[in-house]
């Protein structure tokens, strides 16, 4: 519930951030109709227009340009999952890939353009990445760097058809 006049909600920063650390976008979280932010009113309760888009814009210091890139051209995209081990609370260690996807730009400059978690790496986890990319406005890659992983080639080609797959180490 949100008293009159408060501009900020306490602990709400902390549940966005874990959000995010759980491998949400910020599109996903400020989408998330689970939370709800209320006004108490005398009809009973009202929710705020756009409170989720500023709670969430101020839980990362302002605006996140990352979550819609129009136009954006990245003609080299770089794809590699990383393994590492993570405890669950009060839970056993466990290993998890993060998946991570770097753009250069025509600049030359590189742009992490997402991580997402999962249990293992697989090529059907990367063509949901990929497309998840291509919503976000990654209209087309030139080449991609990936690494040897079976069936990354193809999730790349079925999303974008016109790439060349570069074999390397990320």
């Amino acid at each position: 519930m949100v008293k009159k006049r408060q501009r900020r909600l306490l602990g709400f920063d902390e549940k966005v951030l874990a959000f995010y650390a759980l491998g949400q976008s910020t599109c996903e979280i400020q989408s998330h109709r689970s939370v709800a932010i209320v006004r108490e009113t005398r009809n009973g309760v009202r929710p705020i227009s756009g409170a989720q888009n500023e709670a969430t814009a101020m839980a990362f210091g302002g605006p996140r340009s990352s979550c819609v890139r129009p136009g954006a051209h990245s003609p080299i995209l770089c794809f590699d999952a990383l393994v590492v081990k993570s405890r669950e609370e009060d839970g056993p260690v466990k290993s998890k890939a993060i998946y991570l996807a770097l753009g250069i730009n025509l600049k030359g400059e590189k742009e992490l353009l997402g991580m997402w978690i999962a249990e293992h790496e697989g090529a059907k986890f990367w063509l949901g990445v990929f497309n998840e990319l291509k919503s976000r406005g990654v209209e087309d890659c030139f080449v991609a760097c990936v690494d040897g992983l079976k069936g990354l080639p193809e999730a790349i080609e079925a999303v974008f058809p016109r790439t060349q797959i570069q074999l390397c180490l990320v």
